[in-house]
Formats: C-alpha cells, sequence, structure tokens
C-alpha cells in the first residue's frame, strides 16, 4: 500500500498531467501543490512510483506521466466526482426535456456526452430482456392483416405486422387486446409467455388462430436476438487527442465501429454504478490506449441499459464520472415520465 504521502504526489502528477499534456517534473510539483515536503523528498517519492509502475519516464526528460496503474489508483482512491454546477445542471435538463421519443432521448444524449466531456459518447437503448410492458395496441389493417405495437416502460415501440389465418372482426380483436392486457400490461418480459399461454382458450374456436398468430408474434418480438442497439458521437473530438494515442488513431477508430466491442466495453447493464476501465484493462487491443467511462440507466432504480464515454487514458477522470452519472439521471427520469 503506498503512503498518504505517495499517493497525494501522485494525485498532483495526474491531475498536472491531464491539465497541462506535459510529463511532471519534482521542481514544477513543488510550485503548484501544497505537498508540505522538500523538492528533494518529492524525488525520492516519485522515484518509489516509478519503480512500483505507478509511474513512468516517457523519454529522456526528468518529467514523469502516469501509468494505467497509477490511473487505476487514482480512480479508485477518488474522494468523489466532481458535482456539476446548477447551470450545468439545468442545460442538462433542458437539453434532454425536449425528446419526443426514445430515439430522440438517445440521439439528444449522445450529443450532449460528447459536448460536456469532449469524448466519445456511447448510449445503449434500452434492452427488452430488462424491460417491462406498457401496453399493447392491436390495430385493424384489412380483413386478415393486424398491426402489433408493443410499448415498454422504458418508451421503446416495437411494431410488427401480423397476417392472420382469417378475417378477424373489431369485437374479437378489442376483445383479445383487453385480456392480453389485463395479463401483461407492467409485467416483466420474462413472464409473458406463462401469462398468455392459455389465453386461445378463451376464445371462439374460428378465433383461436389468430389469436395464437397474434401472441406467436408478440413473443418473437420479445425474444429477439438483435435487440442490443447503440448510438455514437463525438468520434470527432478523438482528433483533439492525436498524440496521446501511442502509433495511430486508426485502431481506435475501427474498435470503436465494431458494436459487439462496444458492448462489452459497457458492461452488463444490471451493474448500474459508474465503472472505470483504463488502458489494457479494455480487452479489445485497439482500445489499449483508451478509457471508457460507463454508467447504467433505467426508470425506477433499475438499469435497462448503459451509457458511457471513450477517450483517452490521460482524463479528467473526476470530471467525465460526474457528466456521465449526472446524464444517467435525467436520461432515467425523463425514461420514468415518459
Amino acid at each position: 500500500m503506498l503512503s498518504e504521502r505517495r499517493l497525494q504526489v501522485l494525485r498532483a502528477i495526474v491531475q498536472d498531467y491531464v491539465g497541462t499534456e506535459e510529463p511532471v517534473g519534482s521542481k514544477a510539483l513543488t510550485e503548484r501543490h501544497s505537498l508540505g515536503v522538500s523538492p528533494a523528498t518529492v524525488r525520492n517519492d516519485m522515484a518509489a512510483l516509478e519503480e512500483e509502475g505507478f509511474i513512468a519516464q516517457p523519454h529522456t526528460s526528468a518529467g514523469r506521466i502516469p501509468t494505467d496503474k497509477g490511473y487505476r489508483l487514482f480512480v479508485d482512491k477518488l474522494a468523489g466526482v466532481k458535482p456539476m454546477t446548477a447551470p450545468e445542471r439545468r442545460a442538462i435538463q433542458n437539453f434532454l426535456e425536449g425528446a419526443v421519443d426514445l430515439d430522440d432521448v438517445v440521439a439528444r444524449t449522445v450529443r450532449l456526452l460528447a459536448q460536456l466531456t469532449r469524448q466519445v459518447a456511447v448510449v445503449q437503448y434500452p434492452s427488452l430482456t430488462r424491460s417491462t410492458v406498457r401496453h399493447v395496441e392491436l390495430l385493424s389493417l384489412a380483413p386478415a392483416r393486424v398491426m402489433l405495437v408493443l410499448i415498454t416502460d422504458t418508451g421503446r415501440v416495437e411494431q410488427r405486422m401480423v397476417d392472420c389465418p382469417a378475417p378477424c372482426g373489431e369485437a374479437p380483436l378489442a376483445d383479445l387486446r383487453a385480456r392480453l392486457n389485463s395479463r401483461v400490461a407492467g409485467r416483466r418480459f420474462s413472464d409473458v409467455p406463462r401469462l398468455v399461454e392459455d389465453l386461445p382458450d378463451a376464445f371462439e374456436a374460428e378465433d383461436r388462430g389468430t389469436v395464437s398468430t397474434v401472441l406467436s408474434t408478440l413473443l418473437e418480438t420479445l425474444v429477439e436476438e438483435n435487440e442490443e442497439r447503440l448510438m455514437i458521437g463525438g468520434t470527432a473530438n478523438l482528433t483533439r487527442f492525436g498524440h496521446d494515442f501511442p502509433l495511430v488513431i486508426r485502431p481506435v477508430l475501427e474498435a470503436l465501429e465494431e458494436q459487439v466491442v462496444l458492448l462489452k466495453l459497457l458492461g452488463e447493464a444490471k451493474d448500474p454504478g459508474v465503472t472505470v476501465r483504463i488502458g489494457h484493462e479494455n480487452a479489445h487491443e485497439g482500445l489499449n490506449s483508451t478509457s471508457v467511462v460507463s454508467v447504467g440507466y433505467g426508470s425506477g432504480g433499475e438499469a435497462v441499459a448503459k451509457l458511457g464515454v471513450v477517450g483517452p487514458t490521460r482524463m479528467d477522470y473526476p470530471g467525465t464520472m460526474g457528466a456521465v452519472r449526472a446524464v444517467a439521471r435525467y436520461v432515467g427520469q425523463i425514461l420514468a415520465e415518459s
């Protein structure tokens, strides 16, 4: 374990390097920070930090920069994230409140996160598997054609066309709509198959084929494989950090194009807290020079998806974590009220 003083020196190195982009020397540290010790003591502390792999000397200059291990300890020992100012909080709320539907919420969230953090923003759409049914609508489009509309508690809307085996009148359709909603509204998706399995038996023989067809379409919608969707924005922000990427920026951009990679980076939505993955903690080789800050969002205190940012390891961690957490909280409120 590091002594409190060496931890203080490490914090100062991280703060200065993030702020100045220049390797940090002992003289600059003692001038800029009230460390309460002599430059010689700071030099000894820096030598110990380097020996333990928390900082490194990038070239022949006297300055040091944090390593992935150094950033990790800095983040783990953070006393708290940087709170958003009142004007920042108002701006977030006003910007997100104008959204008209879920797609608009996600698009605005991506834009806002990219602007606030000046990094690449990634927002996962709420997952169907972690959602509950708000309402099922059935609309007659032709004598034997019905549109099924599934609305979730997170505002997600899924539409499917159903070709029925026989014409279906308005009265049986209205009956099916009412019975269906009385069973599934407010229930978890995983419960729906059990709740509707005997529903065809409640209808006349000539309507059971249509009821079964509508139900099978509903169940297919609930278990679709391709439900995980993402929106990404602010990729151009990476060009401001060209010198932070040791070789070229291309591997980073290529990794960001792969949705599977990004979903793995964001992690499981069921973990609602702020997660920080630094440098080589990211399994994808193209992202070894980046850090990912993510957090779960959702309504009713349960995370249904993740959002976050990707940027260089030389990142303002307290500020980025604060922004990501604040935006997630407002998105959750909007979903709860929608």
